[in-house]
């Protein structure tokens, strides 16, 4: 509890159901993406309890398969070395994964389910005239890429009962690769579009898309492809609850270029008498700013305190100045290191952030207690 905010752990639509209705101005979040990260919050069901249920590179040979295993700096790193999905059996012991983190469900419709289940609850704690910025990144269906296991013992020991059936040995040299998996949607190799398909299915469930927004990554990761394009970008969506809501324009308005913002466009260089021709949209006067773009270009910004890359601050920031008014609450429902409540609160907003993970609370803990001390 912080005296303009406060941090709950536990499953997000738990946490959401104790929330008073219409309570938040703003909505600010990257949830997991399909498939790309175990967030280490799983427990087991049956089994040997002294088992360790060591996977190994369980997803590498799953649903992201090798080269467009879209490994680069989500918000939130990317996938970790014994990632494995909810519902998998350990193939050591026989033990269930049981699991509430969002990201790893068997397909990509049921995370698509389940993130719309999630946003039925913030849309009940959100205000009428609320907002909410969604940031997703995508991945690739099917696999190409190997195990990692050289022998079939090691195989065996590292990957669940289920991607054994799907894996072909290709020898020592090779490993062991996945068959592709069935699917009525996807190809393998296909960009799954998972951002669009989530927007499209929230749209249906009664929100308004009002915009998608490019974030323009000038220095991504690096891929090892050679049949299409470095990825740069990811998408943030911009959801309202209704068709009329806060959106504060001239706060993220952009400084224009000297010789075209601050000319007399009547009587401009551009602007010739006799000619017949009008100044640019029929505009007299001068202006020194512009409205912000739908093409966002930030870096990502590592934090030294977390394994992970976090949310970039300059990306939180127009989304809070334009959504959400000054003493308003914004919300983070999976609230990761805490970035977007360190913005709010440098902004003079009240935040509310929460999520799964007890290690990635006591970041966001650090980091606002930080924030305060370097502020007292």
């Amino acid at each position: 509890m912080f005296d303009d905010g406060v941090l709950y752990a536990g499953d997000v639509n738990t946490v959401l159901a104790e929330l008073p209705e219409e309570s938040v101005d703003c909505i600010v979040t990257s949830p997991p993406y399909f498939g790309l990260r175990d967030y280490g919050t799983a427990t087991w069901v049956g089994g040997d309890t002294e088992c360790t249920h060591e996977f190994g590179r369980h997803l590498r040979g799953g649903v992201l398969g090798g080269k467009d295993a879209n490994f680069q700096n989500n918000n939130m790193g990317s996938y970790g070395d014994e990632a494995v999905k909810i519902g998998e059996s350990c193939p050591k012991c026989g033990a269930v994964r049981k699991d509430l983190q969002v990201g790893l469900e068997q397909t990509p419709q049921e995370y698509i389910d389940r993130l719309v289940e999630v946003f039925r609850g913030l849309k009940r704690v959100l205000k009428k005239d609320g907002v909410a910025w969604l940031n997703l990144g995508d991945t690739y269906w099917g696999g190409k890429g190997r195990s990692g296991a050289g022998s079939k013992k090691t195989h065996k020991a590292r990957t669940s009962a289920t991607l054994q059936k799907e894996h072909t040995y290709m020898g020592e040299s090779e490993g062991f690769r996945p068959q592709d998996r069935p699917s009525d949607v996807f190809k393998p190799k296909d960009l799954m579009m998972i951002p669009h398909r989530v927007a499209i299915a929230l749209q249906e469930d009664g929100w308004w898309v009002r915009q998608d927004i490019v974030w323009h990554k000038p220095n991504p990761m690096p891929e090892s492809i050679r049949d299409r394009c470095t990825k740069a970008h990811e998408y943030i969506f911009l959801l309202t609850k209704s068709k009329k809501y806060f959106y504060d324009n001239e706060a993220i308005k952009e400084p224009v270029k000297q010789d075209w913002g601050t000319r007399n466009r009547k009587n401009g260089k551009y602007h010739k008498e006799g000619s017949g021709l009008q100044p640019h949209s029929g505009l007299e006067k001068s202006y020194k700013t512009k409205n912000k773009r739908s093409v966002w270009t930030i870096a990502p910004k590592p934090f030294k305190g977390a394994h992970f890359a976090t949310f970039p601050p300059k990306l939180i920031e127009p989304c809070i100045l334009a959504g959400c008014p000054k003493e308003g609450v914004v919300l983070d429902p999976f609230v990761g290191s805490g970035t977007t409540c360190v913005v709010a609160k440098e902004h003079g907003r009240h935040f509310i952030g929460i999520d799964l993970n007890e290690e990635y609370l006591e970041i966001a803990r650090k980091r606002i207690e930080d924030e305060n001390d370097n502020n007292g």
